[in-house]
C-alpha cells in the first residue's frame, strides 16, 4: 500500500477511533455491554476516569486527522497505551472468572485500534505528505 493510500485511510480510522472513544465508551460500559466493557466491583470514579481519558484522547486523534504526519507521537501512543492496557486487562481478566468477557470486549478492541493505527501509519513518509 503506497503512503499516500495509507495516509488516507488513516484518517478514516483516527475519526473513527476518535468518535467511538469520545460517544462509544461511555455507552458500552454503562449500558450496552457492560460484561465485556465494565469491571466488577462498579467503581464510579474509576469509570469517570476512564470515560473523560478516552474521550479527551477521541478529541485529540480528531484533530490529528486533518495531519496525521504532524502527529506521529500521539498515534503512537495510542498505539502503544492501547497495547499495554489490553495486556494489563488481559493477565487481569484471565485471573478473575467473573471478568472473561473482557476477553470479548474492550480487551480485543484495544488491541484492534493498536493494530489499525499501527499499520495504517505511514513509515518514511515524503514531507510533502505532510502539509
Amino acid at each position: 500500500m503506497s503512503n499516500s493510500a495509507r495516509l488516507r485511510y488513516l484518517r478514516i480510522a483516527l475519526i473513527l477511533v476518535g468518535l467511538i472513544f469520545i460517544f462509544g465508551v461511555y455507552p458500552l460500559m454503562m449500558g450496552l455491554w457492560p460484561s465485556g466493557w465494565r469491571w466488577s466491583p462498579n467503581q464510579p470514579q474509576y469509570e469517570q476516569m476512564i470515560v473523560g481519558v478516552y474521550a479527551t484522547l477521541g478529541v485529540f486523534l480528531l484533530l490529528a486527522a486533518r495531519n496525521p504526519l504532524r502527529n506521529l507521537s500521539l498515534i503512537w501512543f495510542t498505539v502503544f497505551s492501547s497495547v499495554v492496557h489490553a495486556a494489563i486487562m488481559t493477565v487481569q481478566a484471565l485471573q478473575a472468572p467473573a471478568e472473561h468477557g473482557h476477553m470479548l470486549g474492550d480487551i480485543p478492541a484495544l488491541f484492534f485500534v493498536a493494530i489499525l493505527l499501527g499499520v495504517l501509519t505511514p513509515r518514511g513518509a515524503e514531507p510533502a505528505l505532510a502539509t
